[in-house]
């Protein structure tokens, strides 16, 4: 499957509305001669809509010079990442591995026609003066029917748009173009893309919680970002096949929204999140096995490659990167699995109807600032009592302890800081500081322990277990050095300055 980043802008025009003549657009030095197009798409959903409410596209389009399947995911305003698979892969059903990557919007219902397209376009690349293609400009007459749940037409619309997408250019060219297409009459338009448009009164987005009036305002509208969150890295997981952030990023959404279900917990019915938090702690289990294995392998390639005549591809940890792709793999099994479709269903179940209690109706910025100081002491009790202890596993332990607190504290000071604002962002940074020394040290004593564990076969090559005891006190003396930072973070976060701070909110 091909992948890109397609960076667009629409514009509705009507008939009588002349193209300008874009060479006055600076750094567009010239246009090319325009093409002609007749683009025939099927565009497929569930019957209630579930890819289009979140701005998905999944259709299959025959003509022009890019006809296949095309799978369109929003990325941001006027982004989207745009998979591709050929023509007559899946025919005539959608492709396999298009499906699976919307499969967490799905969760096992039947995907259908819902609409077909006809587009008209005549396409006219816009060049710079070395002749490289900025940008293409569509302008595309379109003919859409609606089609029902047996597949029969139930609507016909008309209309004309005009579509800018970025090739080599800018965002600011792309609005450069776009000012000189306003003027000429045309408006930006007010759908993302031609199957909403098709869709009309049928199609209800789904509605983002901005709301941060009260505590369990605040609480909801956080959970909802991260709940997004899980949902836009999901197809990215299932996609990789190495590090490319993106089951970091799941991950960190999962854990975000169990801590802070927890953090906030006197303002949840217990009852009824208690299997959810387990439920959640199994996915971000099953995410970190990669993720553990995505940081370590990547940190001793560094080491290695630093290492004055080390042999850069040990059997040890060749046999991590085989192993990384086994967890990959089980990965993608089980964002296949009912239990995690279930897992999904229950927090869509729980921004629909959130199970606050009435405290939970208390003013935000009476109530939050209790949540977030709770949160900061019991990370500073825990930072307190683990510098305390000398070297060794209880320290090691207690220190790891104390990065967990840490990033309660500071999730719970960024959900904060949408009602109270930059004092809760700047606990959230200090947290963050501590979070980070902690969790460099901690990756240190993972890495010595895996180094240890790597050469205890009998068979293992002299010359491999050479590297790791050296790796391993690279390690340690990177895990010591990495603590002398821990102080002044330490002392930085204790000042009490922010935290009262939050009450003059």
């Amino acid at each position: 499957m091909a992948r890109h980043i397609e960076l667009e802008r629409k514009y509705d025009a009507g008939a009588d509305v002349a193209l300008p003549d874009l060479r006055q657009v600076a750094g567009c030095a010239g246009v090319g001669p325009p093409k002609t197009h007749t683009l025939r798409a099927s565009y497929y959903d569930t019957e209630d809509l579930r890819l289009a409410s979140r701005g998905i596209t999944l259709r299959r389009r025959e003509g022009g010079g890019d006809e296949g399947w095309h799978l369109k995911l929003p990325m941001a305003a006027h982004t989207r990442q745009e998979i591709r698979a050929p023509l007559d892969a899946g025919a005539p059903d959608v492709p396999a591995d298009l499906a699976a990557l919307v499969a967490a919007h799905v969760r096992g219902r039947v995907l259908v026609r819902v609409a077909e397209l006809e587009t008209h376009r005549v396409e006219r690349e816009l060049l710079a003066e070395d002749g490289r293609v900025l940008a293409e400009l569509a302008d595309d007459t379109v003919s859409a029917r609606r089609l029902s749940r047996d597949g029969h037409e139930v609507g016909l619309m008309r209309w004309r748009e005009i579509e800018v997408e970025a090739v080599e250019a800018s965002g600011e060219l792309l609005e450069s173009i776009g000012g000189h297409l306003r003027e000429s009459g045309a408006r930006e338009s007010e759908v993302a893309s031609k199957l909403q448009r098709a869709l009309d009164d049928d199609l209800v987005l789904v509605q983002r919680h901005t709301a941060t009036r009260t505590a369990g305002e605040v609480l909801v509208t956080y959970l909802g970002e991260q709940i997004e969150q899980l949902l836009a890295y999901d197809p990215l997981v299932r996609l990789a096949d190495e590090d490319d952030d993106s089951v970091h990023k799941m991950r960190v959404a999962v854990r975000r929204t169990r801590s802070i279900l927890r953090t906030h917990r006197c303002l949840v019915d217990q009852a009824r999140i208690r299997t959810l938090d387990a439920e959640l702690k199994w996915l971000a289990d099953s995410l970190g096995e990669v993720r553990d294995l995505e940081v370590q392998g990547a940190r001793f390639q560094r080491r290695l490659a630093d290492l004055p005549g080390a042999h850069r591809s040990p059997g040890w940890l060749l046999a991590m990167a085989a192993e990384e792709h086994r967890a990959r793999d089980r990965v993608r099994e089980t964002l296949l699995t009912q239990r995690y479709y279930d897992l999904l269903d229950a927090l869509d179940a729980l921004l629909a109807a959130p199970p606050l209690n009435a405290r939970a109706g208390r003013k935000a910025t009476k109530e939050t600032p209790d949540l977030v100081a709770r949160a900061w002491r019991k990370m500073l009790r825990r930072y307190d009592r683990a510098v305390r202890l000398p070297s060794g596993q209880d320290r090691d332990v207690a220190m790891h302890g104390t990065r967990k607190s840490a990033k309660r504290a500071r999730y719970t000071a960024e959900a904060a800081s949408a009602a109270l604002g930059s004092p809760a962002a700047e606990l959230a940074r200090r947290a963050e500081r501590l979070q980070d020394i902690l969790g460099a040290h901690h990756d240190s004593v993972v890495a010595i322990q895996r180094l240890a564990g790597s050469v205890e076969h009998p068979d293992s090559p002299a010359a491999d277990t050479f590297v790791a005891g050296r790796l391993a006190e690279v390690e340690r003396r990177e895990g010591e050095r990495v603590l002398e930072r821990l102080p002044a973070a330490g002392k930085k976060a204790a000042r009490r300055k922010p935290l009262r701070a939050l009450r003059k909110k």
